[in-house]
């Protein structure tokens, strides 16, 4: 099982070997600006990767929700200030309902076990074995990319 990682951009390609999609995200993230994409949802690969360019309200480590995700990674690209994540692995979380149709299980009030952050040209992948909260900034709002890839 992988475990979360956490990186610069540079360095973004010597993870391929993770996922087949990798290698993707890799070439979409050289051949364009993240920051200069409008906000929304780009598709790459139909539903098997895909990039969402959002504005996100900044939380406290109280606020931010823990998620987890089955089918999806997700790869977190903080654009504009930093970003940090708490994290929690999935063994160590408890059952919550699953939303099968947004791949997502939200643990509200669930307190992670650590905390990364990433400033803008980093980036953490977060893999379905691992509970993470995003958006934690003292900045009220987080430009970001979310490149979501079929695990």
């Amino acid at each position: 099982m992988y475990k979360r990682q956490i990186d610069t951009l540079d360095n973004f390609g010597k993870y391929e070997s993770l996922n087949p999609l990798f290698k993707e995200v890799a070439e979409f993230l050289n051949a364009n600006d993240l920051n200069a994409l409008e906000e929304g949802k780009h598709p790459i690969k139909g539903d098997d990767l895909f990039v969402n360019v959002t504005t996100a309200k900044g939380k406290t480590p109280e606020e931010a929700v823990m998620e987890t995700h089955k089918k999806m990674i997700d790869i977190q690209i903080p654009l504009s200030v930093p970003e940090t994540y708490g994290y929690t692995p999935l063994c160590s979380l408890p059952e919550a309902d699953y939303n099968e149709a947004k791949d997502i299980t939200k643990m509200p009030g669930v307190a992670a076990d650590s905390y990364v952050t990433c400033q803008p040209g980093m980036f953490a992948i977060f893999f379905p074995q691992d509970g993470h909260a995003p958006c934690i900034s003292q900045n009220q709002e987080i430009k970001k990319a979310i490149f979501k890839v079929l695990a």
